[in-house]
């Protein structure tokens, strides 16, 4: 925050702050992703799926925080582009399961390796105790939620 102010209740209130911190350090990467012909939502997707088993589209939806029908929407386009392939699910029959492609393969790898260097240079910036304890933090906040 730029202000040496004392903080009032938003710039004090939990769920503003972390919704902060993620706009911030999301925005230091969409650039990158936008510059490599993706929207933000193909890279959630592509990254979603990059290692794994074939997920659901709920599954999916649930991973990339959106709703099905916004998913379900987006893996059909992205199914016309050639980045993602449906399979059948081999136990429910009305289902299908979502997995990369060769291309969707080539296109994810390098804004992998990106986004690992950029979560490194925003990590570097804490000390490594706070850096392990803000993910075990959020991992555990996470779990809590679904549970």
């Amino acid at each position: 925050m730029k202000t040496t102010a004392q903080p009032g209740f938003v710039q004090d209130y939990l769920a503003y702050l972390l919704a902060r911190a993620s706009h911030e350090i999301s925005a230091e990467f969409h650039d990158q992703v936008l510059a490599s012909g993706l929207s933000v939502m193909q890279w959630r997707v592509l990254a979603s799926l990059s290692e794994g088993p074939p997920l659901s589209i709920g599954a999916l939806a649930d991973i990339v925080l959106a709703q099905q029908p916004t998913a379900t929407k987006l893996v059909a386009r992205m199914v016309q582009e050639g980045l993602i392939q449906r399979l059948p699910h081999p136990q429910d029959k009305r289902s299908v399961l979502v997995t990369l492609t060769p291309l969707g393969k080539r296109k994810v790898a390098p804004l992998l390796q990106q986004a690992r260097q950029h979560e490194a240079n925003v990590l570097a910036r804490l000390p490594d105790t706070d850096a392990a304890a803000l993910k075990r933090m959020l991992r555990l906040w996470i779990e809590h939620a679904l549970s």
